[in-house]
């Protein structure tokens, strides 16, 4: 039987004496992880407008490059989490890791074949090996320390989740949108070997930055497998309170924890209301009875929405030391609710700017509930993980489902879908996520 004193002495043990300093340098190493996941997953808001153009595909062909990222969470996320309760969570990174390499090091073939299928198989071997890294790296940071502050070091690494995805459209537009796209009008005009240089080109913009990633990729890979990092098993604790919650022996699965299963439904819907959002922004930026900016112009403006969680996760990092996890979900759910609904019914800058800041309040969602639904699992902890990434697919989901109602009733009336989104996780952090004892 597991019981809460001995993983709690466990715990504040590995936070004591010399050892703070090895989690130290273990959180150190798992933040790069974190920073470059987000790079690598944001770089495809600039790949595909580039493969888009190069192929010539319409929105709905260019779109299966999120489709065929995103739906890797959901078929590879509950494997992994099998997979890391096998192999531990260092050998998870490792393999998650090497996956995401070869999936970046696919996109060389790719380009040199002009073939967009490859693309996309690339791009999902290329997400699994990012959804391993997600199952193995989250609930690793949320173990590798006191369960009281589990939130706030999940916090601090999402914030360098988000620095990587807040530079690297810039770095992806200077390196792969440098060279100009014909179209397919010039593109017929030319001769053969113009054809031949203009395609060499083309390829190489995507490959170069690729064959980088892949390097960076198996040398981290390297580094984890060389290092020493502090093998933890999951603890049973509630971090709000020293209740003794139920042994991990009397589930036979993650499934049959209800604060689990609650906080995938809060991950779906977090994902998928923050994608909702700025899927639409620019969109939404450039109505008339808004901003009436222009496509180049309101996506300067995306920045603050993106930066804002980015700020935010910061702010969250240091102040969830002090406050419960679940209160302040609860707080920052409720008033990103609000946000939108101002949106929905006010015009011009009020509206602009009201969601715009919702970045803000987005910031702490995310790594906050994937340590309160991971809390209390025990041995089941990478199954919970292997489950809470899989509901990630949310993102591909919902913004389509925004998309139908945005057709029928107004792409301002239809944010109402992020609205019903942050009232549930709003619950969730009132209610939703306390284990049942």
């Amino acid at each position: 039987m597991t019981d809460v004193t001995s993983t709690t002495q466990a715990s504040d043990n590995l936070t004591g004496g010399s050892d703070k300093n090895v989690y130290l340098g273990s959180l150190t190493l798992l933040t790069s992880l974190f920073f470059i996941w987000g790079f690598i997953t944001c770089l495809n808001d600039i790949l595909i407008p580039h493969l888009k153009a190069v192929f010539t595909l319409n929105y709905t062909q260019a779109m299966l490059v999120q489709f065929c990222f995103f739906t890797a969470y959901f078929i590879v996320s509950v494997p992994s989490g099998y997979l890391v309760e096998k192999i531990d969570y260092k050998g998870g990174i490792i393999a998650g890791l090497s996956i995401a390499g070869m999936g970046c090091l696919l996109f060389y073939p790719a380009a040199s074949q002009h073939s967009y299928p490859l693309f996309l198989a690339a791009l999902f071997v290329l997400a699994s090996g990012i959804t391993l890294l997600q199952v193995a790296a989250n609930p690793y940071v949320t173990i590798l320390g006191k369960p009281e502050t589990a939130s706030s070091r999940l916090t601090m690494t999402q914030a360098f989740n988000s620095l990587g995805t807040t530079i690297a459209p810039y770095f992806g537009a200077l390196l792969i949108l440098s060279t100009a796209v014909k179209s397919a009008e010039e593109i017929k005009l030319l001769n053969v070997n113009e054809l031949s240089a203009y395609q060499t080109a083309q390829a190489a913009a995507v490959q170069n930055p690729y064959l980088f990633l892949a390097a960076v990729l198996f040398f981290i890979a390297v580094v984890f497998a060389i290092i020493k990092l502090p093998k933890i098993k999951p603890s049973g604790q509630q971090p709000e309170n020293t209740v003794k919650i139920a042994s991990d022996e009397d589930h036979q699965s993650a499934w049959a924890y209800k604060h689990l299963v609650l906080g995938a439904i809060a991950i779906f819907v977090y994902v998928g209301g923050e994608v909702c959002i700025g899927s639409f922004l620019i969109n939404f930026l450039g109505e008339a009875e808004i901003a009436g900016l222009t496509e180049k112009d309101a996506g300067k403006y995306v920045s603050f929405y993106w930066g804002g969680a980015m700020t935010g996760r910061f702010i969250g990092a240091a102040v969830m030391q002090k406050i419960q996890p679940g209160k302040a979900l609860t707080f920052n759910a409720v008033t990103a609710a609000v946000l939108v609904l101002i949106t929905i019914l006010a015009n011009g800058s009020i509206a602009m700017w009201s969601i715009l800041s919702v970045g803000l309040f987005n910031s702490i969602m995310f790594p906050t509930i994937f340590s309160l639904a991971v809390n209390g699992l025990g041995k089941h902890t990478g199954q919970g993980s292997g489950i809470l990434c899989s509901a990630i697919v949310g993102g591909a989901i919902l913004p389509v489902v925004q998309g139908l109602f945005a057709d029928r009733i107004g792409i301002q009336t239809a944010f109402f879908i992020p609205v019903i989104c942050y009232l549930y996780i709003a619950y969730y952090g009132w209610k939703g996520h306390k284990i049942d004892i």
